[in-house]
């Protein structure tokens, strides 16, 4: 089982984009960015935030949450958090595959999650400033950790791009991904500013 994944930040093209700016980008994305295994894709394309996929939506709220048994309210109110004002699906009061409701205690549990050995992993490609917020374009692709001694770099369709020893630096790791890029699934997502918050309005295919 692997929960723990980097985020690689290729070499910014933009000037005006300060550090602390890209590691708020960098910890948006990765608060939204599942599991392929669990959610279909790690973070799906979407052009509304409520038409987005619902699995997708209330794993990243129960990734988020601190507690592992919540209220309803509680629920609801981190998805607004991540999301922001503008989202208003309603989480199901009889509970789904990611939230168990029990009667008992009015409350509702997080399920398991069992994990493959792929970390869903991605680089950040290039930054752009727009008027409300940012445009980022990200590279997607899989660390596979399951023959022990070596790291197999996938794409997203689990083509098999290289691979590096595990004693190596993620450095390795990070240049493969560079040097095949047309090999990799590339997203473009949308960004605002939303109080002290950014969020995220839409993500499409390059």
């Amino acid at each position: 089982m692997v929960i723990y994944r980097n985020i690689r930040l290729q070499d910014n093209q933009n000037n005006n984009v300060s550090i602390e700016e890209v590691e708020k980008i960098q910890e948006t994305i990765l608060n939204v960015y599942m599991w392929k295994e669990v959610t279909g894709e790690a973070l799906p394309e979407f052009q509304d935030i409520n038409s987005a996929d619902e699995k997708w939506i209330w794993e990243v709220v129960k990734n988020n949450l601190e507690n592992y048994e919540v209220t309803y309210e509680e629920i609801e109110e981190e998805a607004k958090v991540i999301f922001g004002e503008s989202f208003n699906k309603e989480f199901p009061k009889e509970g789904n595959s990611s939230f168990e409701y029990n009667s008992e205690t009015n409350r509702y549990i997080a399920t398991e999650v069992e994990f493959d050995q792929k970390e869903d992993s991605f680089l950040l490609d290039n930054i752009g400033k727009t008027e409300t917020g940012y445009e980022v374009e990200i590279i997607e692709y899989l660390e596979d950790y399951s023959e022990g001694e070596s790291v197999i770099v996938r794409n997203t369709n689990e083509e098999e791009i290289g691979r590096v020893a595990t004693s190596e630096s993620e450095t390795n790791i990070q240049e493969i991904v560079k040097n095949n890029k047309n090999r990799f699934t590339k997203k473009k997502i949308y960004m605002k500013k939303e109080n002290d918050n950014l969020i995220i309005e839409r993500v499409e295919k390059c």
